[in-house]
């Protein structure tokens, strides 16, 4: 037979053995089943890399956990809607539809090809009528339960793409980054609004524009809190992806303080540090403050800075003074009002009192503009404060504050509540979802206007309201579709027009993992029963990138659902995993980049291999022909193996002949038999934390020892068959195609996909400090070796502690570091019996008494080194012996716990 291992041979014959078995198919009768889904992709027409590590990470632990006896349920479907797909119909001279259907065949044969295992019986697809009426459908009980709004605002408009964008969806510079909306420095990670500092559209890049249109809205501020505080629960998500979430909600604690404009009347600002409020000298307004847009018609200078602050996505520490003052609440003294970029209007109140003496950007502005600085918070330890060099923002003792002087910053907060024109405050950065799209490619929002009626939501029985054939025009198509877009009023049948905008893609995404579950229901979106017993989602695998997008709508939305009755869940997913980036040439893997790597370039096998063995799931890795190399040799050093295994006992049959192995085992076997049972422990391990790069690791090192262990002597066939039967279980989540080769090349009944996870046959819980215990014994010898400079020793002796010292050890692992060990020690009359040996050994124990390692037993220690001896005997040549020091051995003071005494001749 072949000793060379081709993935492209076999991949078609196991597709169609898993697909005939139903291996990957989730029967809708099985208790709560271990979900597991990876993002589902955007239907761009081919498969990236990114793509191919997200569910190469989804595959192997759907695997694995269908190996351990779970019911796994590992869907896949298609995010099809969006504006690329129109672009790419317009550049190509087609329809998006057309587009995207071809993009999906493409993409299905490519997951197949990598040998993904997914339940295609649960397969879903956006654009298709039966999925989106549940959009529709959906919006038509949201807006029943106060959830929509439909109002005028200003948006954000992409000129280029021609749509309204939502504010996470507008991108900002780093240096707009640290803007004030609060009395406070802010840093929000992801995307910020563009109404102050510019911003570029998200997939396009075009400077976005601000826009009055009638839009629809989803109230997700309704829950603001509920999102927040939930944040806390959720352990199994990424600290990062939580803490952007914060970000973006955005929620801050403070007051809403008063400040008189004259004939504008009041002006509210929100700050945390209500304490620092006699030390305000200036007001600052937002360029999007409602206030300003008044000020412009009339105030050139104003209108001036608007523009230029438009045009920009980094206007700095720039603003104009205006010709207003504000009161100052407290001193009633007259301060200036400011028009200023560094001011954000979608935080606290888009307004700003201004306190250069306690806030950095205050600081920083007043030092551009020449504002005074005036301190009100002064150091408890009267430290002093140098406000030429920056601003003193700690916690302190109030001064030049009038009557609350002498006051500690916590207690002035709380005083300062009191006062007319101050009060307890909660903003939020969190604005309403603009779910309303000026495109065609996606879903129609179930509206018809009327004269007389208003807003009118189409009837269920009329659902779906479908998308009429596209025809290529400027602006928005469905405004142009003038028989589909003129209808009859459902509420009194007058002449009314549908509504033209449709849904942000975001919403088809927000609940498609609850489609998965019953995906041809034809009642409700999602089979309600189903849902409650198999949510959560136990892991979710994509990119950080969406915390702030689709991570917080889907959290909505589930929460949302709860509320209507449809849910008994309020979070989705119970464990989320963000899979890092792969590089290539030190920059993020991509087309536009110019440095794409093919997913089947190398192979699809060695190339999901390689994305695996790699680096940790969350961590960025550079993509380097050496290393997918290494994971190609590793899959045919793993097929010879078992080939020559298999060739082996086939001759064997033929000839009737005994053959290369043993059927008696001898002792150096046991060290085989214990470290197969020791590999699967770790390798168990690795896999439940997702440590795929480890496993990989694990196994290489496995295949070595198995080859070495046969070329030591002729193996004994019942350790070494099952070594190489776990080998290959071990294997199969992460190389499918490779293990069932290799079961098929074992004669093991059925498919490996199906078999079960090997079980450790004895105690290993100690696994990991017995193959350090070998590892760093062999280790010294060949320090020893080196140093004396032994070519070929004659003998190796190891010479394990003697037993007190094991007692010992755990005496000093279980005292408190503080203790006096070594008295805790020598209290133990068999210690005393050891006299200077033990008071000596005691010491050496207290000195390292907070490094102290884990240990095996003296017995255990014994044992391991005695089944490892072949290793020595294998690697230096040399007669090995072990054995337990006595009291007057020589050696006996040199040996340690799990540290050998050692003697080469």
């Amino acid at each position: 037979m072949s000793r060379r291992y081709d993935h492209a041979r076999v991949k078609e014959y196991w597709q169609h053995v898993w697909d005939r078995e139903g291996v990957y198919e989730t029967p809708d009768e099985v208790t709560d089943p271990e979900y597991v889904l990876g993002m589902f992709p955007y239907t761009s027409g081919s498969l990236h890399m990114g793509h191919i590590r997200n569910y190469a990470i989804t595959d192997a632990h759907a695997r694995y956990r269908r190996m351990a006896g779970d019911d796994v349920l590992h869907p896949m479907g298609w995010d099809a809607f969006g504006l690329p797909a129109e672009n790419a119909a317009y550049e190509r001279d087609t329809d998006p539809e057309s587009w995207t259907r071809a993009c999906i065949e493409r993409m299905r044969d490519d997951l197949a090809e990598m040998g993904f295992g997914y339940d295609w019986s649960r397969e879903i697809t956006t654009c298709d009528p039966e999925y989106y009426q549940w959009n529709q459908w959906l919006f038509t009980r949201f807006l029943d339960e106060d959830l929509v709004e439909y109002d005028s605002a200003t948006v954000n408009w992409c000129p280029d793409c021609e749509t309204v964008l939502a504010d996470a969806q507008v991108e900002t510079s780093v240096a707009a980054e640290t803007q004030r909306g609060d009395g406070e420095a802010v840093d929000y990670e992801g995307a910020t609004h563009g109404h102050a500092a510019g911003g570029v559209c998200w997939r396009c890049g075009t400077p976005v524009e601000r826009r009055d249109l009638d839009q629809w809205f989803f109230t997700i501020t309704d829950y603001a809190d509920e999102l927040y505080d939930g944040l806390d629960d959720l352990d199994g998500w990424p600290e990062g992806v939580r803490d952007s979430q914060r970000n973006w909600i955005g929620r801050q604690s403070g007051a809403s303080v008063t400040f008189d404009v004259g004939e504008y009347g009041d002006v509210s600002a929100f700050t945390t540090r209500l304490d620092t409020v006699y030390g305000a000298t200036y007001l600052a307004l937002a360029p999007g403050h409602d206030l300003v847009d008044e000020l412009a018609e009339h105030d050139d200078d104003v209108a001036a800075y608007l523009e230029e602050v438009a045009s920009t996505d980094d206007a700095g520490l720039s603003g104009v003074e205006t010709d207003l003052t504000a009161t100052h609440p407290f001193t009633g003294e007259a301060i200036p009002v400011y028009v200023a970029a560094y001011v954000l209007d979608d935080v606290g109140t888009g307004a700003v009192m201004g306190v250069p003496a306690h806030n950095d950007r205050d600081h920083a502005f007043a030092d551009e503009h020449d504002l005074p600085v005036s301190q009100v918070v002064e150091p408890v330890d009267g430290s002093g404060t140098d406000l030429l060099e920056g601003p003193y923002t700690e916690d302190g003792m109030l001064t030049e504050s009038g009557e609350y002087d002498g006051l500690a910053s916590s207690a002035a907060r709380e005083r300062l509540l009191d006062h007319d024109g101050v009060e307890a405050a909660t903003t939020y950065r969190l604005r309403d979802w603009l779910i309303s799209r000026q495109r065609y490619w996606g879903t129609p929002i179930p509206i018809v206007h009327c004269d007389d009626c208003g807003a009118v939501p189409v009837p269920d029985e009329d659902l779906p309201v479908e998308l009429p054939e596209y025809v290529q025009t400027t602006g928005n198509p469905l405004d142009a579709a003038d028989e589909w877009k003129h209808v009859d009023c459902p509420d009194c049948g007058a002449d009314a027009v549908r509504e033209t905008d449709t849904m942000d893609t975001f919403v088809d995404s927000s609940w498609y993992f609850l489609r998965f579950l019953s995906p041809h229901f034809e009642d409700a979106p999602f089979d309600q029963a189903t849902a409650d017993e198999w949510l959560p989602v136990d892991v979710y695998v994509g990119g950080e990138e969406h915390a702030v997008l689709h991570l917080l709508y889907i959290r909505f939305f589930t929460r949302a659902l709860a509320d209507l009755g449809l849910l008994d869940r309020r979070e989705p997913v119970e464990r989320l995993i963000n899979q890092g980036t792969v590089l290539h040439s030190g920059k993020k893997m991509s087309k536009s980049a110019g440095n794409a790597v093919a997913p089947h370039e190398y192979g699809a096998e060695t190339t999901r291999l390689f994305v695996l063995s790699a680096a940790h799931p969350a961590q960025d890795f550079e993509w380097t022909v050496k290393d997918v190399s290494t994971a190609y040799d590793f899959q045919q050093d793993c097929y010879e193996l078992v080939a020559d295994f298999a060739d082996q006992r086939d001759r064997r049959r033929r000839s009737q002949a005994a053959g290369p192995v043993r059927t008696e085992s001898e002792p150096h076997d046991a060290y085989l038999e214990r470290e197969i049972d020791r590999t699967i422990a770790a390798v168990t391990e690795e896999y439940d934390r997702f440590r795929f790069h480890r496993v990989v690791g694990e196994l290489q090192r496995f295949a070595r020892l198995l080859r070495r262990y046969a070329s030591y002597e002729p193996p004994y066939l019942f350790a070494y068959s099952r070594g190489l039967r776990v080998l290959t279980k071990l294997l199969a989540p992460i190389a499918p195609y490779l293990a069932e080769e290799l079961w098929h090349l074992l004669s093991e009944d059925g498919l490996v996909a199906e078999a079960d996870w090997p079980e450790p046959l004895r105690d290993v819980s100690d696994h990991r400090i017995e193959r350090q215990l070998v590892r760093t014994t062999l280790a010294d010898v060949r320090d020893i070796t080196d140093v004396v400079d032994i070519d070929d020793p004659d003998h190796i002796e190891l010479v394990v502690a003697a037993a007190w010292k094991y007692e010992a050890y755990r005496i000093a692992q279980r005292a408190d570091p503080d203790d006096a060990i070594v008295g805790e020690i020598m209290n133990h009359e068999s210690m005393q019996a050891h006299g200077d040996a033990a008071a000596d050994y005691a010491a050496t124990l207290a000195d390292r008494s907070k490094g102290l390692e884990p240990i095996v037993d003296g017995e255990q220690e014994l044992e391991v080194l005695q089944q490892a001896v072949w290793l020595f005997e294998d690697e230096f040549g040399a007669d090995v012996t072990v054995r337990r020091a006595t009291d007057d051995d020589e050696l006996a003071g040199k040996a340690k716990p799990n540290k050998p005494a050692i003697h080469i001749s």
